[in-house]
């Protein structure tokens, strides 16, 4: 059973289109009367996303501080910025300038790559299954970067020149960084690396990049409602300083000031589970700007088609039972198919849980 096509996906308007035009108001469909006020505190510094340096955790001298670092930050947080990660800044900025270009043809270029009936693969939206759905405020095009068999390139656009070479690299070296920070969060647990990492050495590496336009009334829409990734981790890069991603953090929504030239790092349900629990996937939404666009692009990190999903084995015994089920790759997002769970309560997590 393919990977992300387990559901109905509807077509529905572009919203970039819809900002493009002079809006007093937007429809309605998309206003949102559950949406709480972000709160944040700028001033205390325990409400900011912690920092992992890649450079020290690749140093002997410096890895064990840093190991602990990053131990920490997955446990209490479930997110971090990592630095010094080793991605290539002419690749980044490459990446970013054919994206944006991209989200600039116009709509009938871009629909050249729209999503097909049951798949998110594509331009369009994600997880739009019925006509009464809430829709968030974004546009994006969701493309299966790897592995190379899982590639239809019918999605990659050709346009412009110089795209697919681009998202070919750029999908390689966050792929290399994911293995890599994989197997230092296994290590922060005392394990070996490849005991987080092998299963996603031929895993799965979906890359969605996303257009949020500028919305007249950004405090009663979302452009991502609040969910917890299904991935191992989620490695998101952002474009510029326009905010708009937010953390949830002990009560309060925490908005990330991205780092220059810093990665996002989202730890998912599959890295919670196979930590056992240790490690926290992190709840996150998408904000709005009344006057400014926003884009990113985010590659979500599985593990393989065969991989079983469970709590590491070396993790348990007598005094730490597994907490959560075992659960083929197929029947994991089965699961999170049924229940239409990509946002809202309860949390997808809950319900992988033994006693759930």
């Amino acid at each position: 059973m393919a990977l992300l096509s387990l559901q109905r996906n509807l077509p529905v308007p572009s919203v970039q289109e819809l900002a493009s035009e002079p809006l007093d108001a937007v429809p309605s469909r998309y206003l949102r009367d559950d949406v709480d006020d972000p709160v944040s505190n700028p001033c205390n510094p325990f409400l900011q996303i912690p920092t992992v340096d890649m450079s020290k955790l690749l140093d002997a001298e410096s890895q064990a501080e840093e190991l602990h670092k990053l131990y920490s930050v997955c446990r209490d947080w479930g997110a971090f910025q990592v630095v010094n990660h080793g991605v290539a800044d002419e690749l980044v900025k490459s990446m970013k300038e054919k994206s944006r270009d991209f989200f600039y043809f116009p709509l009938q270029e871009k629909k050249r790559y729209a999503q097909k009936e049951g798949s998110v693969e594509g331009y369009g939206q994600t997880f739009v299954n019925s006509e009464e759905q809430k829709l968030d405020w974004s546009d994006m095009l969701f493309i299966n970067a790897l592995p190379y068999e899982d590639r239809k390139y019918n999605f990659w656009p050709d346009r412009p020149q110089g795209f697919r070479e681009a998202l070919d690299r750029y999908s390689g070296e966050v792929k290399r960084l994911a293995l890599s920070l994989l197997g230092f969060m296994a290590k922060g647990l005392g394990l070996e690396a490849h005991e987080f990492s092998k299963d996603f050495e031929d895993g799965l590496y979906h890359v969605r990049m996303n257009y949020y336009p500028h919305c007249p009334q950004p405090q009663q829409v979302v452009g991502m409602a609040a969910h917890a990734d299904i991935t191992g981790i989620t490695v998101l890069l952002e474009f510029d300083e326009t905010q708009g991603l937010q953390i949830r953090k002990d009560g309060y929504w925490v908005p990330v000031k991205t780092l220059s030239g810093a990665f996002l790092v989202i730890v998912g349900n599959i890295g919670t589970v196979m930590s056992n629990g240790i490690y926290q996937s992190a709840q996150h939404r998408v904000v709005v700007n009344s006057l400014k666009e926003r884009l990113t692009i985010v590659t979500f990190c599985y593990p393989h088609k065969e991989a079983i999903i469970e709590p590491v084995h070396n993790l348990i015994n007598p005094e730490n039972p597994a907490l959560f089920k075992t659960l083929g790759h197929a029947e994991y997002f089965d699961l999170f198919f049924s229940r239409n769970s990509y946002s809202g309560e309860p949390w997808f997590i809950d319900t992988l849980k033994i006693d759930a």
